[in-house]
Formats: C-alpha cells, structure tokens, sequence
C-alpha cells in the first residue's frame, strides 16, 4: 500500500468512528458556513449534476434542493460511516445519490460535466488540497461554479481551535498558496477569495476537546496517533483553557470560481 492510499485508510478509519458524532455536535455549528457555500451557486447553473465532494454526513443537501431545484445531486465520501448518514438524509430525495469513494481525485467520468461543485470542510483533510480542487474544477461545465469553503492554516488568534493548534505540531500549510494556480491552470477565473466567520459556542473546554478528537477534525489525528497522546493532550489542553462556555468566531477561507 502506498503512502497516500495508507493515509487515505487512516483518514476514513477515523470518519467513520466519528461520524454519529459529528452529526450531532458539528453540523449545526457549522450550518452557516454551509449556507454560505451553497448560497454562492444560487443563479442560473447550465445543465447537469451538482457534485458534493467530501460531503460527510451531507449537510449541504438540505440548502442545496432549495437551490439546485429538481437536478441531480450527488455526494462523494470515503467515509463509509458517514456515507451511511448521508445516504439515510437523501433518501427522500429521489434525484439525489450517495457515493462512497475517493474525492480527492474524482473519477475522469465526471471530467466537463457538473454544473456545480460544492465543498465544506473537506479540503484541509485531504493529503494533496490543490490536486484536489484541481480536480473539482475539472469536472466543471462551461458555466458551472465551484465553491468551496474549507478551514486555512490560521482560524483565528484566541480561542480552542488556536489554542488546541499551538500544542500540537506546526503542519505544512504551504498548500493554500497554490490552490488557485490550481483552479486557474485548469481555466477556472476566480470570482471570491474571503474569509466568512461566524460565532461558535461550546459549553466548556472538556466537551469542545472531546467532540473535536472523538467526533471532529482531530478525530483521524486522534486515531493515529493513539490513546495515551490524547489523554495528555486533553490534560494540558484544559490546564490552559477558562472555564465555563466557551465562545469563540473561528474564520474560515471562501473560494468562489466559474468556468467559462
């Protein structure tokens, strides 16, 4: 197995032990990120699909019918703990479909076909983001959006994901720079690079700590790198965290592109 195929296995390992979790403890404090993404294609899209890769336990779906109309809509995950949830929120939804697989590099069938391409947190989780979302824009029409909301390097300066992001080690952010000389070498123009934030709560330190590595973005880190690293990472996490709620506004990146 190679090194990214192992990392891939140790990445939807993690997902799928995480996901019941994350439906419960994630999705509604990500909600406004999601409505911001979705909300982004709204508008006359050309013909064909709207592609969800990385969609998880497909949050976008409930905004995307509101938006996508009577298309087809299809999520990607390799998760199949979260393709199980995903596929129990679109089965009301006769022209939606759930597909358990790799997005990090969409199969060539989907090459000039989507009329949209979505994305919300899945990005930052893949082992080569800019091979990815060159890959997403691939899949593009002429005339179709991709959108793409992801967390960068820096969420924010204070607060438990910068505090929980200053423990452990400094990762290789260097991708971001390259992600839209990714997009435009594949004839993608560029129409929004922001950074929407919104207020985040958590009833204290100990239960953010335990969604994030049980249940969130930590959770394939958590798993790799076992038990006894978390349980004291929990500890000095705590020794430096206040009390009682926590309220934070974390910032996330916004890309917004268009084939023409």
């Amino acid at each position: 197995m190679t090194e990214q195929a192992e990392r891939l296995t140790s990445i939807a390992r993690g997902w799928d032990e995480a996901a019941d979790g994350y439906e419960a403890y994630y999705v509604p404090r990500f909600a406004p990120w999601v409505e911001v993404a979705v909300r982004a294609i709204a508008g006359a899209l050309p013909d064909g699909p709207v592609l969800v890769p990385c969609c998880g336990t497909f949050p976008e779906l409930d905004v995307l019918v509101e938006y996508a109309g009577d298309r087809e809509i299809v999520g990607i995950d390799l998760s199949s703990g979260m393709v199980r949830l995903a596929g129990q929120r679109a089965a009301r939804h006769p022209r939606v479909n759930v597909i358990q697989g790799d997005a990090s590099t969409l199969d060539p069938a989907w090459t000039g076909r989507c009329a949209a391409v979505v994305s919300v947190f899945g990005l930052q989780q893949l082992p080569e983001p800019e091979h990815a979302i060159a890959s997403w824009a691939a899949a593009l029409r002429p005339g179709g959006r991709l959108s793409v909301v992801y967390w960068p390097g820096t969420t924010e300066h204070d607060g438990p994901f910068a505090r929980l992001a200053a423990l452990l080690d400094p990762h290789d952010d260097s991708w971001e720079s390259r992600l839209i000389p990714a997009l435009t070498a594949q004839g993608a123009l560029l129409d929004r690079d922001d950074h929407p934030s919104f207020p985040m709560t958590h009833p204290d330190a100990a239960t953010f700590f335990d969604a994030h590595t049980r249940s969130g973005p930590l959770r394939p880190f958590a798993t790799s790198r076992g038990e006894d690293f978390i349980t004291h990472l929990r500890t000095t996490f705590l020794h430096h965290s206040p009390t009682g709620a926590w309220h934070h506004h974390p910032r996330a990146r916004h890309l917004l592109a268009h084939k023409p």
